[in-house]
């Protein structure tokens, strides 16, 4: 099971990275994750730039959105939304010609030091994911709130509680992915 997760924070020692690298140790045996590391490269969403063909560190991600069997998404939450270069890299992914978010199946999580942690970027989220037609798994929600208490010096999530939902998440992911592929 191939699984494509980006990012939303672009700060090495974000949470949300921390919280990306948790997901990579808690997937099943049968699951790889494969980490979009290029956000921070893709220019502002420019339709004039669209209509000349995608520039190549975006078409890289349609085509490995397309070749994924599931996506994942950890968000951090930006004035109560998410993150602009999420939102610009979903929008320059999205444009057609074969919108490649089409059908997948997708997890959401996210880490924040707020008392609310994520829960807003992710619920806009899934409002995109209805027009691009993904797939969200449901449950467990897995927002992680005061996210500075729950990881360790070295970036390890500590918090077993969090690591249970997490590690749940992406079974339920994997098995929605097999469902909605089949």
């Amino acid at each position: 099971m191939n699984i494509f997760a980006i990012c939303g924070s672009l700060r090495k020692e974000s949470f949300n990275r921390k919280t990306l690298q948790a997901a990579v140790e808690l997937a099943p045996k049968s699951m790889t994750i494969d980490i979009y590391d290029r956000l921070g490269e893709i220019p502002p969403y420019n339709e004039d730039v669209h209509e000349k063909g995608n520039p190549p560190v975006v078409q890289d991600l349609r085509d490995r959105i397309k070749r994924a069997d599931a996506l994942l998404f950890v968000t951090p939450e930006y004035n109560f939304s998410v993150p602009g270069v999420l939102k610009n890299a979903i929008d320059w992914a999205s444009r057609p010609p074969e919108q490649p978010f089409n059908g997948k199946p997708a997890a959401i999580m996210g880490a924040s030091p707020s008392m609310l942690g994520t829960g807003r970027a992710q619920y806009h989220l899934r409002q995109m994911f209805v027009f691009l037609n993904i797939y969200p798994v449901n449950q467990p929600e897995v927002i992680i709130t005061f996210a500075q208490q729950k990881f360790d010096a070295d970036g390890k999530l500590t918090d077993e509680a969090t690591r249970k939902f997490m590690g749940q998440l992406l079974v339920n992911l994997e098995g929605w992915a097999k469902k909605v592929n089949a």
